[in-house]
């Protein structure tokens, strides 16, 4: 018995933008860069429904490297997008907006590669001049740890279309007759016919809220969605920086050379999408190329778990007798600067809401781009910065069991052996006052971003013979600069050392630093101290 039923099925379905997205690991090819190099994964093409399995099958030849994504797409399919968001984010890898300009060879070329050796990386470098994330592309842009977007890059949305494919579906029922009523046995569909299709262009309440559920998993604001819905289909609305910041859709107004630079494998310890080629041109792993140490000639060496040990930040609050019960107190840093530093920085500053500590900092430098957001809080903040390192008279907090009292540690400033190396220097020049003492060492050496760092100082109003006196020091040779020549650059503001803000006779000075605080004693009715 042969019955026609016509049925409908709703796909959220693109237009054609040309050839599907593809996956590729690219290594950057340029000059100097060698031999070590980044590597990212370059992303172009539509999202189409079969896009996650290209990335995944990629993901699995990569092992445990983080490699960031560098991708172009004008769009696609919106459930494929919302996998590879999902993917990204499960990878802890980065993303950008942005072109690989592949030398050589490239994927689309035929029999260009047949020599090469297996898993080989192509060659290539990353620029955001015409780059795009459109339509369904931003989906998948969330799902990055670190999202950036160049101000010469595209990122756009718009309301969804719906396509619901009607069909014209001729199936077989077999049926008995028990007991005079019928008793269906199988239905089995014979053959499926296209009867035309339909489309809509607003977002369907059970979209909304899979879009919704999903930019909060990601930790987006929901003015993307709104934003999305507010513009028609036939349209695309670029969300500008300052917006996208914002809304958390990017991280950081950077742009993909915080990602694919070449100079970014310098740094120390090295990003995880570095990897070291020898002449040899046998690949080393990662780990190896962080673990070579740096020679440093005019500093002492730094003890081995400075370097290991990424930045942290703690409350002191001075220990000498001679200022009981109103001591100063300050906001302790050492340790590499890393790529959440400035967020670290943010939430601690956060706790102690107005009051403004100055920060004791004991560094050998690390990521530039975070050394740059570091210091921009500080200035925004308006605090003081010092190059000492803290002596904890309770407890060093690295150590297991040792919890502060009432939020604070106890300690002393001392500049003795302590050091600002590198990227610590672009931190410090975050400071209001800026302070560095005569046992201090103040290092610097030629580093990436340079047209980011000069207009970093120059926002600092510190002197340009800073910029080149760092930019004359090659990478692995540090130059070690005198007190004198820190005040002749303006890099620091006077010549004190931190004992102008942590000295233990400091509070009794009028006025009064804005970093002292009395502690009621032991026996007072509130037992309770201040909360910081």
């Amino acid at each position: 018995m042969a019955l026609v039923a016509f049925g409908a099925t709703a796909k959220e379905d693109p237009p054609d933008y040309g050839p599907t997205m593809r996956f590729v690991v690219v290594r950057s090819s340029a000059p100097g860069c060698e031999p070590n190099c980044p590597e990212w994964i370059s992303a172009e093409g539509t999202i189409d429904a079969g896009t996650p399995a290209l990335l995944r099958r990629l993901l699995k030849t990569l092992g445990e490297r983080q490699l960031p994504i560098v991708v172009n797409s004008p769009g696609g399919n919106v459930d494929a997008a919302l996998q590879l968001g999902r993917m990204v984010r499960k990878s802890k890898l980065d993303i950008a907006v942005g072109i690989t300009e592949f030398s050589g060879c490239s994927p689309g070329m035929k029999n260009c590669r047949d020599n090469d050796g297996k898993g080989q990386p192509y060659s290539g470098v990353a620029y955001d001049s015409g780059a795009m994330c459109n339509s369904a592309c931003p989906l998948m842009f969330a799902g990055g740890i670190r999202r950036v977007v160049g101000e010469w890059a595209y990122l756009g949305v718009h309301q969804i279309t719906t396509t619901f494919r009607r069909e014209r579906l001729l199936y077989r029922t077999t049926y008995r007759i028990v007991n005079g009523k019928k008793k269906i046995i199988s239905t089995k569909i014979v053959s499926r016919k296209n009867a035309g299709s339909y489309k809509t262009y607003e977002m369907s309440k059970a979209v909304e809220k899979r879009l919704s559920a999903y930019l909060s998993e990601m930790g987006v604001e929901q003015g993307v969605l709104d934003v999305m819905k507010a513009t028609p289909a036939s349209d695309i609305r670029q969300i500008e920086p300052k917006d996208m910041l914002e809304m958390k859709l990017v991280t950081s107004l950077d742009s993909l050379d915080l990602l694919t630079e070449r100079t970014i494998c310098q740094r120390q310890p090295a990003p995880a999408n570095c990897r070291e080629i020898p002449t040899s041109g046998k690949p080393t792993e990662v780990a190896a190329v962080e673990a070579k140490p740096v020679p440093i000639a005019p500093a002492p060496a730094p003890a081995p778990q400075a370097q290991e040990q990424e930045m942290r930040f703690v409350l002191v609050r001075g220990s000498n007798p001679l200022c009981n019960p109103d001591c100063p107190e300050w906001i302790s840093a050492e340790g590499t600067i890393a790529a959440g530093t400035a967020d670290k920085l943010r939430q601690l500053l956060d706790t102690i809401r107005e009051r403004r500590l100055p920060v004791v900092i004991n560094s050998p430098g690390g990521d530039v781009q975070a050394a740059l957001a570091a210091g921009r809080l500080i200035r925004e903040r308006r605090l003081d910065v010092a190059v000492a390192r803290t002596d904890f008279l309770d407890c060093d907090p690295g150590t297991v069991g040792c919890a502060a009292t009432d939020g604070l540690h106890t300690g002393l400033t001392i500049d003795a052996g302590a050091e600002c190396d590198a990227a610590c220097a672009v931190m410090v020049a975050g400071g209001a006052r800026r302070l560095v003492g005569a046992d201090a060492h103040f290092l610097v050496h030629a580093m990436g971003m340079e047209d980011k760092v000069r207009a970093y100082l120059g926002e600092m109003a510190i002197g340009s013979g800073f910029f080149a006196a760092m930019q004359s020091a090659e990478y692995a040779k540090h130059r070690e600069l005198s007190r004198d020549e820190l005040q002749k650059f303006g890099l620091t503001t006077g010549p004190q050392s931190v004992d102008a803000l942590t000295g233990a006779t400091i509070c009794g000075s009028a006025p009064r630093p804005d970093n002292c605080r009395v502690q009621p004693a032991a026996d007072a009715e509130a037992k309770a101290p201040a909360k910081l």
